[in-house]
């Protein structure tokens, strides 16, 4: 691959911003502005390969190429790790047409080229030839990240607990990883992956297969003292690398989160990287990296996620509502705005006045069957329909969603993915002698989520089917002059599990009681 030139197009003379032409001298590479080719590789089906890497020192006097011939990996597990199909590896010379074997050659090879009438060319290969090569690349979902090396990676445990550096990072697929690597105070200059650079030194591609590279810049920097105590630092610009000091390895990589900005195009337009540095002390013969990766369109902002795909215990319920657009409904859900950008129900504070609570806000955890509730007063001098009005703005607060995610990764574009909010009312009118017939205050709220297990039976995901909330209401006696009426106002949410039990046959596997012939794995042991 060192001596492949794709860019090399002038004979003897040097092609402009072409690094790898060999007619170009130092001169000529201290005016070039960039590489038009910076990595030339060869059969990209093949496991292991070497890779030519061109760049440029603009930071030299005069500006000067950079070459590098590096050993890359492909990432996928589909690959070709030898050639030795020997008939491949060469081209035969083609048979040279003649009056004796044109027929044959016109019969075997006929297309629109071989055509015998120029009128009945077939014109679509043309245009679909032309479609080819004015074809954009960009990235898509699951495919990995390509850096000018190689690809980005993402650390993980493959195998056993231990970090492989070979895990390739997928475009829009977050990943949290955590594993153990094997360290030194005295080799820790020399082990790679303890080095911020190890994680930033390598520029990503905008788009798969192009010049445009992206470089990945450090957004913070956060040291973690033996005992666990973590700062962040103010100079996030100064690269620390990893050095002795009495004893101690300081300045190596604990933690790397990457956050990743990419247009609706499929491009990656910026990268940054958080780091978590700590100390090693010389008794440590291995220390837990953790890793992870998130991915934001450019102009939105991100919204946390409840689970990938179901719902996790304990996290937080989206939700939102459907705007109505003008003059057709808008095909997306819009997530709350409220503190925790989801469902949402009445807090309970120490004082237990209700009037005094709006505001006061709890998160709906999947999973957690809550209640919260306060006391109201009620005197003579008190109106109805404000009354009712404030009591239903304390029990569904200032926005109630209408829809809830049935998932704990629903996309607001996937308007099915979202389970609306049924309504629902009763009225009390048994509990006292009603003063105004026609008024009704509410005294409670009852949330239910019913959800079922989704999806296999070995890793079940959780699935929220249906949300109903039930706005309880009732009617009381205006109290007497200078007395009051105390009554409980109560919000709760409770998770009934609605999964449909399995088949007897899937409670166990079946079991075989049989022997295999004793040549059964013949030639192999």
């Amino acid at each position: 691959v060192a001596k492949l030139c794709v860019c090399d197009l002038l004979v003897a003379q040097c092609d402009v911003n072409c690094c790898c032409d060999p007619d170009c001298s130092a001169a000529d590479f201290s005016l070039f502005t960039t590489c038009s080719v910076p990595v030339v590789t060869g059969d990209s089906h093949l496991c292991s390969q070497k890779a030519a890497i061109y760049s440029l020192d603009v930071e030299a006097n005069p500006p000067e190429r950079v070459f590098k011939l590096i050993d890359q990996v492909n990432p996928s597990i589909f690959c070709i790790h030898a050639t030795n199909y020997e008939q491949a590896l060469t081209f035969s010379s083609p048979e040279i047409p003649t009056s004796e074997n044109f027929d044959q050659l016109l019969k075997q090879f006929g297309s629109a080229t071989f055509s015998a009438e120029p009128e009945s060319w077939d014109m679509n290969t043309d245009d679909q030839n032309l479609s080819d090569a004015n074809e954009t690349y960009r990235y898509q979902y699951g495919v990995p990240i390509q850096t000018v090396d190689a690809f980005l990676r993402l650390p993980s445990p493959v195998v056993s607990s231990w970090c492989s550096d070979e895990n390739p990072a997928g475009f829009l697929v977050n990943q949290a990883t955590k594993c153990i690597r094997s360290v030194s105070v005295e080799k820790c200059n020399d082990i790679r992956a303890l080095s911020m650079l190890f994680y930033i030194n390598s520029s990503i591609l905008a788009v798969p297969k192009s010049s445009q590279m992206v470089n990945i810049t450090v957004q913070s920097i956060a040291v973690r003292s033996l005992n666990g105590m973590q700062t962040l630092l103010n100079d996030s610009d100064v690269l620390r690398l990893p050095m002795i000091l009495d004893e101690l390895c300081i300045n190596t990589v604990l933690g790397v989160s990457y956050r990743i900005t990419y247009t609706d195009a499929g491009e990656i337009i910026e990268a940054a990287a958080a780091f978590v540095l700590g100390a090693i002390n010389k008794e440590a013969l291995s220390i837990e990296q953790s890793f992870e990766i998130s991915f934001t369109q450019v102009n939105t902002t991100p919204v946390p996620l409840s689970g990938n795909p179901g719902y996790v215990v304990g996290l937080p319920v989206r939700a939102g509502f459907r705007p109505q657009g003008y003059p057709f409904p808008v095909e997306m859900i819009i997530q709350n705005t409220n503190k925790y950008s989801q469902l949402t129900i009445l807090q309970s504070t120490s004082n237990q006045d209700c009037l005094a609570a709006q505001g006061a806000r709890a998160p709906v955890l999947f999973g957690y069957n809550m209640i919260s509730g306060c006391k109201l007063r009620i005197t003579a001098a008190m109106k109805c329909q404000p009354l009712a009005q404030a009591l239903l703005d304390l029990l569904k607060g200032q926005s109630f969603p209408e829809y809830v995610a049935s998932f704990g990764n629903s996309q607001a574009q996937d308007v099915l993915d979202w389970v609306p909010i049924t309504h629902l009312h009763i009225s009390e009118q048994r509990l006292y002698n009603t003063f105004q017939s026609s008024c009704q205050i509410p005294v409670s709220l009852e949330i239910e989520v019913k959800w079922t297990k989704y999806g296999s039976l070995v890793n079940p995901q959780a699935r929220i089917v249906n949300v109903t909330a039930t706005i309880t209401t009732t009617a009381l006696k205006q109290p007497p002059s200078g007395r009051e009426r105390t009554i409980p106002i109560t919000s709760s949410v409770v998770f009934t599990d609605v999964s449909s039990p399995a088949e007897p046959g899937y409670k166990a596997w079946p079991t075989i009681n049989a022997k295999l012939p004793f040549d059964f794995f013949f030639p192999f042991v």
